[in-house]
């Protein structure tokens, strides 16, 4: 575990956060655990652990943290089924899987079970550290948007519960955050740079045609003319706005 000797030297230097914010660290391995731990403690965090994925969607339901760290490879219930449990179960807190898989297709999966962002091993713990106050600042500038109703929709994004027409409305936890954004940025014109670094997460894989694929898929499913938008616009050249 060499790669993460260097964690204690470089997290001291950093400045702690103006709140103080909980943050649950799950993670089988004993050493990387007790170092984020540490760490994290060390930037002014208050910390919970769990080393398996079971007891760590137990502990995130029991103690509502405000950012989870999720490690992939674990026993008794892996990070992908981990998340996906709690993304199902209405849980959106801003959520960093830890992976030592480099496949794109696992990064991918990660991502569309709801994952804010995925960090690959061995990590550098300054980049963990900006990650995690990149998901906290992003959240606390759509955490105020709870709801919204607009023709025959009606969206509860800390449920992440929607109906159409008083039937439920299937979106996937991105669309939720996608969604969100946009609402909570209303009128306002977005960049796709702007969604893919706010919604995907920082130095995250998608390019650009991500987000337009995405738009379309929420289109479908909220518009009530999908060839004639009126909620989701599009601004030529620039990106989308919502339009209530």
């Amino acid at each position: 575990m060499a790669e993460y000797s260097v964690f204690f030297k470089i997290a001291s230097s950093m400045t702690g956060l103006p709140k103080k914010y909980r943050i649950a660290i799950i993670e089988d391995d004993h050493s990387v655990r007790r170092s984020l731990q540490l760490n994290f403690e060390l930037e002014g965090f208050d910390v919970l652990t769990a080393e398996d994925g079971e007891a760590g969607v137990e502990l995130v339901n029991a103690e509502t943290p405000d950012v989870i760290i999720l490690d992939v490879m674990m026993p008794k219930k892996d990070g992908l089924q981990a998340c996906r449990e709690l993304r199902n179960a209405g849980v959106s807190t801003p959520l960093i899987l830890l992976t030592a898989r480099s496949a794109e297709v696992d990064k991918v999966l990660g991502l569309e079970l709801g994952a804010d962002d995925y960090l690959a091993k061995p990590f550098g713990m300054r980049e963990l550290i900006a990650r995690v106050r990149a998901l906290l600042r992003r959240s606390s500038k759509t955490e105020e948007i709870d709801s919204i109703e607009f023709d025959d929709i009606h969206i509860d994004f800390k449920a992440y519960r929607a109906e159409k027409n008083d039937q439920p409305l299937e979106l996937s936890a991105r669309e939720y955050r996608l969604l969100r954004y946009l609402v909570a940025k209303n009128g306002s014109v977005v960049t796709r740079d702007e969604l893919l670094d706010e919604v995907w997460g920082y130095n995250s894989y998608p390019s650009t045609r991500t987000v337009d694929n995405h738009i379309a898929r929420l289109r479908q499913k909220v518009e009530a003319d999908i060839g004639d938008p009126r909620h989701i616009v599009t601004v030529h050249g620039v990106g989308y706005k919502f339009v209530a």
